[in-house]
C-alpha cells in the first residue's frame, strides 16, 4: 500500500527475511513510518524503483548476494536522487563505510542499533540529517581529516584530463571524442574522480575543481 498523506515511506533490502520482517514490523508499527516494500536483493530493487519510483528511504545492507549494497546505492542513486540511502548492516569496516558515502549513501547505521534508535534514526534522515553510528562517525571524521589535509586527492593524469574538460563544459561524448576513449571509459573515470573528491555529481565535481583550484 502507498504511504498516507505525511507519512514517511520506507524501502528495506536485506537478505535475512527473520532480519527484514522485524524491521518492517517496526516501521509499520511507528507512526508516521511505513516500510512500502522489502527486497532480498538490489537487482529486486532497481527493477521496481525503474518501474514505479522509490520512497523517501532505502534502508539497505552492504553484504547482499549479487550486486553489493553499495553499487546498489550508487546506481538507485542516479536514478532516484531525492531519495536517501542509509546503510544498516553489520560492517563497520571503514572501507565499507568510505566507498558507502561516496556512492551516496545519507547515513550508515549497524544492525545492533535499539529498535527505537533506528526509527530515531530514520527520522533523522527523513528531516534531512546524515544518521551515523557513533563509531561510524568517528572513523568518517578521520578519515575525512586524513584525506582532506593539503587536498591530496591523488587524481590520475587521465582522471585530471577528464576533470578538465568536464570544467570546459563538455559533454561526455565530446570528452571521449576529444581524449580518443569510449563513452563509457570516460564513465568509468568520472565515477572514480567523484570518489576522490567525495562528491556525487559532474556539478559537485566542477564546483570542487573550481573552489579549491585542483587544476
Amino acid at each position: 500500500m502507498p504511504c498516507a498523506e505525511g507519512e514517511i515511506g520506507v524501502w528495506i533490502i536485506e537478505d535475512d527475511p527473520m532480519f527484514s520482517k522485524g524491521v518492517k514490523e517496526l516501521i509499520d508499527g511507528t507512526e508516521g513510518l511505513k516500510c512500502e516494500r522489502t527486497f532480498g536483493s538490489c537487482e529486486q530493487a532497481l527493477s521496481v524503483l525503474r518501474d514505479e519510483g522509490a520512497p523517501q528511504i532505502v534502508l539497505v545492507d552492504i553484504g547482499l548476494p549479487g550486486m553489493s549494497g553499495v553499487e546498489g546505492i550508487r546506481r538507485m542513486k542516479d536514478l532516484s536522487p531525492a531519495t536517501d540511502f542509509v546503510v544498516l548492516t553489520i560492517h563497520e569496516e571503514h572501507h565499507n563505510v568510505w566507498e558507502a558515502i561516496c556512492a551516496g549513501a545519507t547515513g550508515y547505521l549497524v544492525k545492533s542499533l535499539a529498535p527505537e534508535e533506528l526509527v530515531a534514526k530514520i527520522r533523522e534522515a527523513a528531516q534531512g540529517g546524515a544518521p551515523l553510528y557513533p563509531s561510524v562517525a568517528r572513523q568518517l571524521l578521520r578519515m575525512l581529516s586524513e584525506k582532506g589535509s593539503g587536498n591530496n586527492y591523488q587524481l590520475t593524469e587521465r582522471e585530471r584530463e577528464v576533470l578538465t574538460l568536464m570544467v570546459d563544459g563538455l559533454t561526455r561524448k565530446e570528452i571521449a571524442e576529444r581524449l580518443f576513449i569510449s563513452p563509457s571509459t570516460v564513465l568509468t573515470h568520472s565515477r572514480n574522480l567523484y570518489a576522490k573528491l567525495h562528491v556525487h555529481t559532474r556539478g559537485g565535481a566542477v564546483a570542487k575543481a573550481l573552489k579549491e583550484h585542483l587544476l
